[in-house]
């Protein structure tokens, strides 16, 4: 494995540099927080692909596609389809606000009391989906290279931390497209074609699974609409796809490079299924399908080239942790200290800061999680269980209110931290039942208190 590690090192020592080059070009709060939204379509067609597809996607998919078949894309297809509708839909108004964070339209429809509500929600959502592509580097790295796992996640994570601190989205964007290139070239055109060749090629793939894994509804179709509830809505208001879109320089860039974005993302998470498949043949006794991914690249692939891919692997995962990484600590610096500094706004230098200790409070989380689906699970329950009522009500109903709005917001996320705690982070209630509740909490509440005369409602 030797030769193995000296690729996975050079590929850490690149994501540095491009950190560091990162670092020359974010001379302003504007270029540290969203590239001074000046990204064409070849960075942020890059740049939204890397962000999305991170830990879960490429770790959690292989792991499904080994248990459910085919239908374990679905996890990457709600993801993608939610990319899609994003930058069709709704990138054009958000572009025009020349906003930094998801909650300042939550301030603008209502007052800031609702803006700081929202940012404690979105600051968990941020934290957990940092945590959850540091806890897959830290579990590729010590299936592949026998490190303890708190070695892992420190080695691993640790680079994440610093380039993402020292240039912000700059280093986000450049380390992004390496990272996008490398992950497409690895996981697409060399880890799926040599899988099914040690398999035997397509036919012995499908005479050796059952038939059910070549179904697209294996997986349940209760499942497969929880992902579109969790996932799908989850990607239109998460701050870390906000604050990509935000960069980009133009609505027609972002319609056009965000859709192709989209897209790929389906594609992948067929790609991470077949692999699963194939895995599944391959290494039929797997004793914790949590490390079906790093299993089948131990078994199946050649020194050096091994390295390769267990790049292509950590780009999934370092674009996706650094991410959620800048989009909490983005809240942290725009939406919460401002409240605990009078009003002052943050420098560059404090932007730096934030996001080396917010980075350090995500390794200290890594190291107690140990399921990277069920920790993107809990992120995305608490945002959407949380913030997707009130959200939607700001931008399609007249009538709503800030007291409306954070009932919805309160009794919503306690809903979705209640059912978690009682049914298990795979369950469907958690989902169904904050949205449930979060809606009638909006709609009554909002009815029984006086919408306040803002300026927006006066123009």
């Amino acid at each position: 494995m030797a030769l193995d590690l000296f690729v996975v090192l050079i590929y850490a020592a690149a994501m540095l540099l491009l950190g560091y080059y990162g670092m020359r070009k974010a001379k302003t709060n504007e270029d540290f927080l969203v590239a001074g939204r000046n990204l064409g379509p070849s960075l942020y067609m890059g740049t939204m692909a890397a962000t999305v597809l991170g830990g879960a996607s490429t770790v959690g998919t292989v792991r499904l596609g080994y248990v459910h078949g085919i239908s374990g894309f679905w996890l990457c297809a709600a993801l993608g389809c939610g990319i899609v509708a994003l930058n069709l839909f709704l990138a054009k108004p958000l572009l025009k606000l020349k906003i930094y964070t998801v909650t300042q339209v939550l301030e603008k429809r209502y007052n800031p009391m609702a803006r700081s509500a929202s940012a404690a929600i979105m600051l968990a959502y941020a934290l957990m989906i940092g945590v959850t592509s540091i806890l897959a580097i830290g579990t590729v790295l010590q299936v592949l290279f026998g490190l303890p796992f708190w070695v892992s996640v420190l080695l691993g994570g640790g680079v994440v931390v610093i380039y993402s601190a020292i240039g912000g989205m700059w280093s986000l964007t450049l380390t992004d497209i390496v990272q996008f290139v490398i992950k497409t070239v690895g996981l697409m055109f060399i880890l799926l074609p040599i899988c099914l060749y040690r398999v035997g090629g397509w036919d012995e793939l499908v005479l050796k699974l059952p038939a059910a894994s070549f179904s697209f509804t294996t997986i349940g179709w209760d499942t497969i609409i929880t992902y579109f509830m969790i996932y799908f809505f989850g990607i239109l208001i998460g701050q870390d796809i906000w604050q990509r879109v935000f960069t980009v320089k133009t609505a027609k860039v972002a319609q056009v490079a965000g859709t192709a974005a989209g897209i790929y993302c389906i594609i992948y998470g067929l790609a991470c299924a077949l692999i699963g498949m194939a895995a599944h043949v391959l290494i039929p006794d797997l004793d914790n399908v949590n490390n079906a991914f790093a299993a089948i690249v131990k078994l199946s692939l050649p020194d050096g080239i091994r390295g390769l891919v267990i790049a292509a692997a950590l780009a999934a995962m370092m674009s996706t942790a650094s991410a959620g990484l800048l989009a909490a600590a983005t809240t942290l610096t725009e939406d919460l200290l401002p409240k605990l500094r009078g009003g002052k706004q943050s420098s560059l230098g404090l932007n730096r800061l934030v996001t080396m200790l917010t980075g350090i409070v995500v390794l200290g989380i890594a190291l107690v999680v140990n399921d990277v689906i069920s920790a993107l699970t809990l992120a995305y329950n608490l945002l959407v269980g949380g913030m997707l009522i009130p959200l939607i009500g700001a931008i399609f109903w007249k009538r709503a209110t800030t007291a409306g709005a954070i009932a919805s917001m309160g009794l919503g996320f306690a809903t979705a931290l209640l059912f978690m705690v009682k049914d298990g982070l795979d369950a469907n209630t958690p989902i169904y039942y904050s949205l449930g509740v979060g809606l009638v909490s909006f709609v009554v509440v909002s009815l029984m208190s006086r919408r306040p005369v803002t300026l927006a409602s006066a123009a």
